[in-house]
Parts: C-alpha cells; structure tokens; sequence
C-alpha cells in the first residue's frame, strides 16, 4: 500500500483507510472514536511516520461508507474486536503496535484482550479498560455525573435530532473549540449522510449486550487528561488494575479529551516510547 487513502476489504465490508509512511515501517494501527473519522490522527501520523512507522488509520465500523450494517448488535465489542483483528489481516499487519481513543481505545482494548497475538503494544487513549470504567460508573457519582450524554444517545432517533439539529449545532459544541474547524466541518459531514450518525450511535446502543472485556496481557500505556470532560480520576487510575503486562499511565494536565488534535507531540511521545520498548 501506498500513501493516501485506500479502501480495504473485509468480507463484504469495505473500510477506508488513510496510510502513511514508509511500506516496510513496522505497522501501528489507529483506531479514532465518536465523533470524528480517521482525520483525527492527522496531527500525530507525520509524527509516527517520521520515525519509520507505517500507519494505518481507519475509518471506523459505521464511519466508513461501505462498512455501515444497520444492526445494533454489529457494533457489540467481541463483533468490532473480531473485524478488527480481519481488517490488520486484510492490510497484511496481522501484528502491530495498536493505538485507539474514546471508542476506538474500547475496541483496542478488546482487541488486546481476545486477540492478544495481534497486537505488539496497546496505546488508548482517554477511554480506560472498560471494566475500569464500568466499575467508576457504577459507584462514582462523578463519573456518572460525566457521562449522563450517553443516555440520550441511546434514545434512537431523538438522539440523531438533537445532535444534528441547527446544523449541527449540539454536534459540534462538544469539541469545545479544540478541534480545527476544517475537521469538525468533515466529521459533521461525515456523520450527515444517510444512516451515519445512527450507525456510530450503535457503538453506545450495543453496550448492553457487550461482553466484558478480559484484563488484557500486552505491553501498555494509557494516556488520560485531566481536563477531560468525559473520563474522571477514578476510572483513569482504575485501569492499571486491568493490565497483567508492562503498564504505564501518562497524565496531560489541561488538556481536554480531544488528545489526538490538542496534544500530538505528547501523544507521539508516549506512543513511540511504547513502540521503542516493545
């Protein structure tokens, strides 16, 4: 594969996916989460590539156009961990270093956990092992406080509205002003397409029937930030109890959720001192 965006098989899927850097680089997969596209890692793939990396960032289950099933339970995690593991396969990296934020650290999580031969390292990204978080929502009024969101997002067709209403509007207030606006206005427009917005709604309405996730056995880092509006203290600091390898936690202080765009040097710092000691 060359640079550039390439469209990819799986099955009867078809996954787009920006690559990067040079053929021969040891592969490290990206996995971007809710609500942005692969764009998001544009700040941090030069950085990665510079090093001799070949990166692969892709346009998640539902993001992607001819990967969009309607079913909610496509979008469970064991379902996203499995077409992951096929679409390293299809890209010819069936082992590389993984790297995933918000849902796409969900889906490395369970990827590292069920499929621990595919993945070298795990960096995520803001969202903690989800058994970490389960826990911080279940008892931590704070966490709960935080992601009281998610109970309109299960609501299937009002949640849609809201979100896209004045174009946009709601959508686009949750980047906070961090995220370029070029790349807000993609994934708005991404996500405005037939059946978009409800397909990475799905992520949220499967979580019910999701399985718990294993601890998992891979070298690790988890990068949180403070000022993330999502992710509390609580489930950051829970999730070193989840990793039976190498682990280690890096803390950003004063920066927001939106890791990938805010703080990309730092991010590629901590992702390259995984890799280098791997």
């Amino acid at each position: 594969m060359t640079a550039g965006l390439q469209r990819v098989d799986v099955g009867d899927l078809t996954f787009d996916v920006r690559a990067d850097g040079p053929e021969d680089g040891r592969p490290v997969l990206l996995l971007h989460g809710f609500p942005e596209t692969s764009l998001s890692w544009a700040a941090v793939t030069p950085l990665l590539a510079s090093a001799g990396l070949r990166t692969y960032a892709v346009d998640q289950l539902g993001y992607s156009p001819g990967a969009r099933p309607a079913e909610v339970e496509a979008y469970a995690m064991t379902n996203l961990a499995q077409i992951t593991a096929d679409l390293m396969t299809a890209l010819d990296a069936p082992v590389a270093d993984v790297v995933g934020h918000d849902w796409g650290a969900n889906a490395a999580w369970a990827l590292a956990a069920w499929h621990g031969d595919r993945v070298r390292s795990l960096t995520a990204v803001s969202v903690p092992h989800p058994t970490a978080f389960t826990a911080a929502y279940r008892s931590d009024p704070e966490q709960q406080e935080r992601s009281a969101y998610i109970r309109l997002f299960w609501q299937a067709g009002k949640a849609e509205e809201v979100l896209l209403a004045d174009d946009a509007r709601r959508l686009r207030r949750m980047f906070g002003g961090v995220v370029p606006e070029e790349a807000v206005d993609e994934y708005v427009s991404v996500l405005s397409a037939p059946g978009a917005l409800t397909a990475a709604l799905n992520w949220y309405r499967a979580m019910s029937s999701s399985t718990p996730v294993d601890d998992v056995a891979v070298p690790t880092t988890y990068v949180w930030s403070d000022a993330d509006v999502a992710i509390g203290r609580t489930a950051a600091e829970g999730c070193a109890a989840h990793v039976t390898a190498d682990y280690r936690f890096v803390e950003l202080p004063g920066v927001s959720h939106w890791i990938p765009e805010q703080a990309p040097e730092e991010l590629a710092r901590a992702i390259l001192d995984r890799i280098a000691s791997t």
